[in-house]
């Protein structure tokens, strides 16, 4: 039976407890974060995923439909995000030499530096909000259950690209 014709059952409430305190802690965590890194750096979480990816890339570089595919955007979001991080000096646009039709977003020396002085901190944070409160054990079991979901995840997004209708909700 396949994800879509096994029959739709309500969430006991365990389920529910298990889901809401997973959600909650999540955004907990992450607005924590995003909290230090502002105020230790004054990069957004949005600003250093795109300096982060950037800064992994060859040259530097990236073509705007590749980056927002790597941070998990919408091409419209990292438009606009990129519009404000060019105008901080962060970024820069490129032509694209492959075809000449397009841009290329590249790291700027600006941006390079602020992100070079943001990851100390910043994975400082991750180590005093997230990795020193769980045992080694507890680390292996959030990164198998963090890999369970993302193959979850990427095998219905993929399911749902070839089958859209099988994806629709029911009329």
């Amino acid at each position: 039976m396949t994800g879509a014709q096994r029959p739709r059952r309500s969430l006991t409430s365990a389920e529910l407890r298990t889901w809401r305190d997973f959600i909650e802690t999540v955004q907990a965590l992450h607005l924590r974060l995003e909290g230090r890194l502002q105020s230790e750096s004054s990069l957004s979480q949005g600003d250093y995923q795109v300096l982060l990816a950037l800064s992994e890339a060859d040259s530097h570089r990236m073509r705007p439909s590749e980056l927002a595919t790597v941070i998990g955007w919408e091409r419209s979001r990292l438009s606009h995000h990129l519009g404000r991080m060019e105008k901080r000096g962060l970024i820069g646009r490129d032509p694209c030499a492959a075809d000449g039709r397009g841009a290329e977003v590249v790291l700027a020396a600006h941006g390079s530096d602020c992100f070079r002085r943001a990851t100390i901190p910043h994975l400082r944070a991750v180590r005093e909000l997230f990795i020193d409160a769980l045992t080694p054990e507890q680390l292996a079991a959030a990164d198998d259950i963090a890999g369970t979901l993302r193959r979850h995840l990427d095998q219905s997004r993929d399911s749902a690209r070839e089958n859209p209708a099988a994806s629709a909700p029911p009329p």
